[in-house]
Formats: C-alpha cells, structure tokens, sequence
C-alpha cells in the first residue's frame, strides 16, 4: 500500500542533522577546473532490507538534482549494489529527469552489502576527474570496517568528502558510516519518516553545494528557508 511505502524508519534526531550542517558548512567548497563542471556520485544500497521504503526513497532521492538545473554545472553517476555480488554504475548524466528514471527502473534484491566496492570505484573514477563529492544512502553494513576506514582514507587523501544518509540507524553501520565521514571530511544523518522533507532539503544542499559552492547555497538557502538556510548562516562565516 502506498501508506506503508512511505513510512520511513523512526530513528532521527535534530541533534544529528546539525551536526550534518556543521560538517556541510565546514566541508571545503568544491572547486571544479576552469570548463569543468561539478561531479556528484549518488549510491544506493539496494538489497531486500531496503525494499519497503524504495520508492518513496527513490522519490526523495531523486529531487535533489532538481534545484541544481539552473546551476548547469552538475554531474551525477547513479551506482548501486543488490543481489549475489552485483554493482552497477550508471553513465555519467547531466539531466535529472534520465537520473530519475534509471532509479525508478531499479529494484531491490537480497545480498550483503557492498560498501567497498562504492568506495574503490570512488577513488578510481576521482583519479580519472575530480569528484566534487560521494552520497550514500543506506540502511546496514556487512563488511570489514576497518578495510572501509582504510579506503575511506584514501579518499579523504584525494579531497572526496563522503556524505552517508543512514535509513534506520542500526548501531554497527551507524559507527561505521560515522567513522567514513570522519576520514573523509564528510558528514553522517540518519533519516526517518519524520524528517522525509527535511531529508529532502539536506541532500538538495549537497547537491547545489557541489555544483556551485557557497554562493549557490546561499541563494537556493534564502528561496527554500529550512535546513539549508542553517546552513547559510554557518557557510557565511567560513
């Protein structure tokens, strides 16, 4: 039923997404080369534990793009892992509408995590051309955390901030996805059905983050008032 569907885990805490703001604020501001435009990887963990919110994730996921439209400088490659070892990553896309529609194409299936392999790919595609910044979203980890820490390192080395988007706020991915924020530079949030438009608010100020800096915080800030314009108040001293 589209009611179940859009009932979120009820895990957040306002503590928590200011911390998130902190973090965005103090985040060095991306600077892509002259002609260059920004680059943004979104990755999604799609294995059967997600299956019950996926669409109205994929939903909330998928308007953050939007607001970054009229900055014409943002890239996005959709990467996910579900199943027996399976990991995609998308092309390279510029519209928001094709984004969409590639989530929407994607559905859940059972496997463990792969957590690594988002991070390796991460920092082969960032040594190709420079990522302005890596979101995963996520309920779980299954993994080696201290095999992730280290990769987590070597991003944070290339100036890869990693922001993770927890559903749920089970406690040993929790402390894992904290600790890959921290090596990273980057910033940790849980999310709940609470806090969907909230939620929707901080990963639109990512992205209009990473495509046009501060300056384009600040302007989508004081059209949208909530989270991001936190946000503002705290970039603006930086």
């Amino acid at each position: 039923m589209a009611g179940d569907r859009d009932k979120l885990p009820s895990t957040s805490s306002s503590g928590e997404i200011d911390q998130f703001l902190r973090k965005l604020a103090m985040t060095p501001a991306p600077r892509p080369a002259a002609g260059r435009r920004g680059r943004l990887m979104f990755a999604l963990d799609a294995t059967a534990s997600r299956e019950p919110t996926w669409d109205r994730a994929c939903h909330i996921q998928g308007q953050m793009f939007k607001e970054t439209a009229a900055l014409g400088g943002l890239d996005i490659q959709l990467v996910y892992y579900r199943g027996f070892g399976e990991f995609k990553a998308e092309p390279w896309l510029s519209n928001s509408a094709e984004l969409l529609r590639r989530m929407t194409r994607v559905f859940c299936l059972g496997g463990q995590t792969q957590i690594a392999k988002v991070l390796r790919h991460a920092i082969a595609e960032t040594k190709k051309e420079k990522i302005s910044a890596l979101v995963f979203v996520g309920d779980c980890m299954e993994e080696d955390v201290d095999k992730l820490c280290h990769l987590a390192g070597q991003l944070g080395v290339l100036g890869v901030p990693v922001f993770l988007f927890h559903e749920g706020g089970e406690p040993v991915a929790a402390r894992a996805f904290k600790q890959i924020a921290r090596l990273t530079n980057g910033a940790y949030c849980s999310f709940d059905s609470r806090s969907a438009q909230q939620l929707r608010e901080l990963l639109s100020a990512v992205a209009v983050y990473a495509a046009g800096g501060r300056a384009a915080l600040e302007d989508y800030s004081r059209r949208t008032g909530g989270a991001a314009l936190q946000i503002t108040h705290q970039v603006g001293k930086g």
